[in-house]
C-alpha cells in the first residue's frame, strides 16, 4: 500500500521517542514501592516499563488502525490487573482452572477472559475491510492475538527477552507490506526504547507490557495472513502454549547453546 513505509518509520520513532518519556511520568506519579517487584534473582525491578510500553505503542499504534490500538490497551489493561491486584499463587492456565474448580475465581483467569474479548475485537477490526476472510478466519485471528500474548508473558522470566522476542517477530511481520508493517513498527519502537533498561534488570514489561507487546504482534500477524497463515501461527502459540505447563522455556534456553548465547546477550 503506498504511504505505509513512511508511515511504519513514524509508528516507529513515535513509539521510541514516547516510551522513555512514558517510562518516566509513570515513576513521577505512582506512590514510592508500588512499582517495585524482586526480579528471578531476588533483586528489586520497576513494572513501570510496562504501562510506559502500553502508552507509547498504543499512541504509536493510531497510525495502524484502531485494532493495534485495541490490541495494546486492552492486552495491557488486563495484564495491569495481574500486576497490582494479582494473586500469584496460581499458575498456569492449569492452576487457574484448578482454582475455579474450588469455586476460585483468579485474576489470572479474569485475565485470560480478557484477553480472548480483546482479541475478538481486534480480530474484528482487523478484518472488517477484507472481504476475502470469514468468520472462521477472524476466529482464528482471535486466538493469534490472545495467543500472543500469552507467549509473550511466558518469556518475560529474564531481563530483555520478551522484548528481543517482540523485535524479532517484529521484524519478520514487518516484511508483509500494508498495515501489518506499520503495526510491526509500533510494536517495535518501544521495545527498541526500553529493552537497554530491561536488559540491565532496573525496569521488567511484567504482565502489562509483555501482554500488550504479544498482542500488537498478534494483531500485526493478523492483518498480515489469511487462513492458512493464521492457522500456522495459532499451531505454533497454543504448542508452546500447552509446552508451557509441562516444560520451562528457561530450562529449553539455557540447554541450547544458540538460545543461550542470544538470550544472554546484551545483559549487564
Amino acid at each position: 500500500m503506498r504511504g505505509m513505509p513512511g508511515r511504519a518509520l513514524l509508528a516507529l520513532a513515535t513509539g521510541a521517542v514516547l516510551a522513555p518519556l512514558a517510562r518516566r511520568l509513570v515513576e513521577s506519579v505512582t506512590p514510592p514501592g508500588t512499582l517495585i517487584r524482586r526480579n528471578h534473582a531476588g533483586r528489586p525491578v520497576s513494572l513501570a516499563e510496562g504501562p510506559a510500553y502500553v502508552g507509547a505503542t498504543a499512541l504509536a499504534g493510531v497510525l495502524a488502525g484502531p485494532a493495534a490500538v485495541v490490541a495494546a490497551i486492552g492486552a495491557g489493561s488486563f495484564g495491569a490487573l495481574d500486576d497490582f491486584a494479582g494473586d500469584s499463587r496460581s499458575k498456569g492456565l492449569r492452576g487457574h482452572l484448578g482454582a475455579l474448580s474450588r469455586g476460585v475465581v483468579t485474576t489470572g483467569l479474569v485475565k485470560v477472559a480478557g484477553l480472548g474479548a480483546t482479541g475478538l475485537l481486534a480480530a474484528r477490526l482487523a478484518d472488517r475491510e477484507r472481504s476475502d476472510l470469514t468468520g472462521f478466519d477472524t476466529l482464528v485471528g482471535v486466538g493469534v492475538v490472545a495467543g500472543g500474548a500469552n507467549v509473550a508473558n511466558l518469556l518475560d522470566l529474564r531481563p530483555g527477552r520478551a522484548l528481543k522476542a517482540t523485535l524479532v517477530t517484529a521484524a519478520l511481520t514487518g516484511l508483509a507490506d500494508g498495515r501489518a508493517l506499520v503495526g510491526a513498527a509500533a510494536a517495535s519502537g518501544a521495545a527498541a526504547a526500553l529493552i537497554g533498561s530491561d536488559l540491565r534488570g532496573r525496569t521488567m514489561l511484567g504482565d502489562t507490557g509483555a501482554n500488550a507487546a504479544g498482542a500488537v504482534i498478534g494483531t500485526a500477524l493478523v492483518m498480515a495472513t489469511g487462513r492458512r497463515g493464521r492457522l500456522a501461527v495459532l499451531g505454533v502459540v497454543t504448542a508452546l502454549t500447552l509446552a508451557s505447563e509441562r516444560v520451562s522455556f528457561t530450562t529449553v534456553i539455557e540447554s541450547t547453546p544458540v538460545l543461550r548465547e542470544l538470550d544472554r546477550w546484551g545483559r549487564s
